[in-house]
């Protein structure tokens, strides 16, 4: 018996013992690594971290069982630097689509400007080659008219019909001063002004001022359609990536990025599934984008391609001055006629003293600027459209696989390694996991999606509206004149040869237009002398008019070099 009991006091003696190291051999785990963090972070004043783990009574969302570091004002920074922190990563992840939009919207606008001034430059080339007698006198309408151009093709609500027609109801008074009815003197500021008004019935151009028009609206209203395109995707990238997060958004990001602090849990991720569930309920709304922004990519490639052929806006604005041509020489065919309708309509001219101003434009003065540039690279506008659909057509399902890309790229725990389940580290989320989108959310274990972002629907609409426009189905019809004709008025019989298709931008109007492109030439000379330059015109009857001087053959092909070499630096950016 005494044996027993000995044996039985030792046993109970070690398991005190036991007992008693287990309790002190381990001190209570400290916050040092919690306070580094915190401190690396610059979420606030170091003083307010815990040295050692603390009660966490007051905590609202990173709450547990066991000691923690967090305080409450803690807390509030954390979710605070959550929310921050996918703000951030959101605008990483769009980043390189941002920069894609952004800058062909503002090499495309570059381009565009250049472009109305070469065409400018074209048209006053004409007057003061072919008919340097009216050139001083043509310089003010061809400025307003290209810079109405310019309003047009930038988005300000002006019409081409009007102002195509003004600026053929201003040439016509310079047009009969000078052509129809030229004398030692000027007609009358008044005269001049009641041939202004009744150009339209007097019709001294023939039908030259509806092709203008049909011409002008079906090559500058897809491009300015354009344009607002690209600058309505910067719009959309600029909204999804400043999110308003609802409360409940806000403390699932806290709960999956920074409670596993509060524990000690600095290194830890969050578990792929858990953090899908999260990202994609705070995404809820944007994922509604998807369906939309990929019809917006669609539209945008469909319009590129309408915008090639014969309407495409190089084709059409550095063929202008020979519309302006046609008119003329319609007007000097059919002078006599045109002076008998105006007597009628205005009376006899009434004369004052002539003025003699000579030609302003500095045909020249673009020659130094040509010769600083490479010649060596090919560009069209086409061409670049092109390069850039193909580039954005990667991001069609941007939106509907973004909160995909940033779990697995950015936030979540790789497949098969220890993971945050918004509790502890574990194995594996269990969890279901939903899908994309509003309707997916009801099922969602994490993230309560209660409504629609307002703003988020607001830029849907935007979305919507846009890709109607660039389907067409806000343009207006230019199937009114038949483009294929010359009409009363004859034509410029002019053509290059060479190789040509729709997609070069040179398709046939039948006109006898430049069947060209804006691309560098592989001839250029150091100096063009453009008055040695001979068109023939041929007329209604078949006669020929020699209107030498005109010159603007290969000024066109000189100039063009310039434009797309002036633009060539800008796009090496993208």
């Amino acid at each position: 018996m005494g044996g027993k009991s000995l044996r039985l006091g030792f046993l109970t003696l070690a398991v005190l013992l036991l007992a008693a190291a287990s309790e002190g051999a381990e001190p209570p785990p400290s916050c040092e690594a919690v306070r580094k963090v915190f401190q690396l972070r610059r979420l606030g004043p170091l003083g307010g971290v815990p040295e050692l783990p603390r009660a966490g009574v007051d905590l609202q969302v990173c709450t547990s069982k066991n000691p923690t570091c967090c305080t409450k004002k803690m807390e509030e920074r954390y979710q605070t630097a959550a929310k921050q922190d996918i703000q951030q990563v959101l605008q990483t992840s769009s980043a390189t689509l941002k920069f894609l939009i952004s800058h062909n919207a503002a090499a495309f606008q570059e381009m565009f400007e250049i472009l109305i001034r070469l065409a400018e430059n074209y048209t006053s080339t004409l007057f003061c080659n072919a008919y340097r007698n009216m050139a001083a006198e043509a310089t003010v309408p061809v400025q307003e008219f290209f810079t109405d151009v310019g309003l047009f093709l930038f988005g300000t609500d002006v019409s081409t019909e009007e102002f195509v027609n003004r600026f053929f109801d201003t040439l016509f008074p310079v047009v009969y001063n000078h052509v129809l009815n030229p004398g030692p003197t000027d007609i009358s500021l008044e005269y001049g002004e009641c041939l202004r008004v009744a150009r339209r019935d007097i019709r001294p151009f023939g039908n030259i001022p509806e092709k203008a028009i049909g011409r002008m609206g079906r090559a500058l209203l897809p491009s300015r359609t354009f344009l607002q395109a690209l600058n309505l995707g910067i719009e959309v990238i600029n909204t999804t990536d400043h999110l308003h997060f609802s409360k409940d958004c806000s403390r699932a990001l806290l709960r999956m990025q920074y409670c596993p602090h509060c524990q000690g849990l600095t290194l830890s991720k969050p578990c792929m599934g858990y953090c899908l569930n999260i990202i994609r309920g705070c995404l809820a709304d944007v994922a509604e984008v998807d369906l939309h922004w990929r019809g917006y990519i669609q539209s945008l490639e469909e319009l590129s391609r309408a915008m090639s052929g014969a309407y495409n806006i190089e084709h059409v604005l550095l063929n202008f001055h020979s519309l302006v041509n046609d008119a003329l020489v319609q007007a000097r065919i059919n002078g006599p006629e045109l002076s008998e309708q105006v007597h009628k309509m205005c009376g006899p001219p009434v004369r004052k003293p002539k003025e003699f101003p000579g030609c302003s434009f500095d045909q020249n003065k673009d020659n130094q600027v040509l010769k600083m540039f490479s010649r060596d690279s090919e560009e069209t506008l086409t061409n670049r459209r092109k390069e850039f659909i193909s580039h954005l057509r990667l991001y069609r399902a941007f939106y509907g696989g973004l909160a995909d890309q940033l779990c697995g790229n950015e936030l979540a725990a790789a497949d098969g390694l220890p993971c945050w389940n918004g509790e502890d580290v574990v194995r594996s989320y269990t969890h279901r996991v939903v899908g994309s989108g509003i309707k997916a959310q009801s099922a969602n274990p994490e993230v309560k999606v209660k409504g629609t972002d307002p703003v988020i629907s607001q830029i849907i609409d935007k979305l919507k509206h846009v890709i109607q426009l660039l389907q067409g189905k806000s343009f207006p019809k230019y199937d009114k004149w038949d483009l294929q004709q010359t009409g009363s008025g004859g034509g410029v019989d002019e053509q290059i040869s060479g190789d040509c298709d729709d997609e070069d931008g040179c398709g046939g109007s039948g006109s006898g237009e430049f069947k060209r492109v804006l691309k560098i030439t592989d001839w250029m000379p150091d100096k063009t002398n453009l008055s040695d330059v001979k068109q023939i015109h041929q007329t209604n009857d078949g006669s020929t008019l020699d209107t030498t001087g005109a010159g603007c053959t290969a000024m066109a092909d000189y100039m063009t070099f310039m434009l797309i070499s002036l633009v060539i630096p800008f796009l090496s950016l993208w």
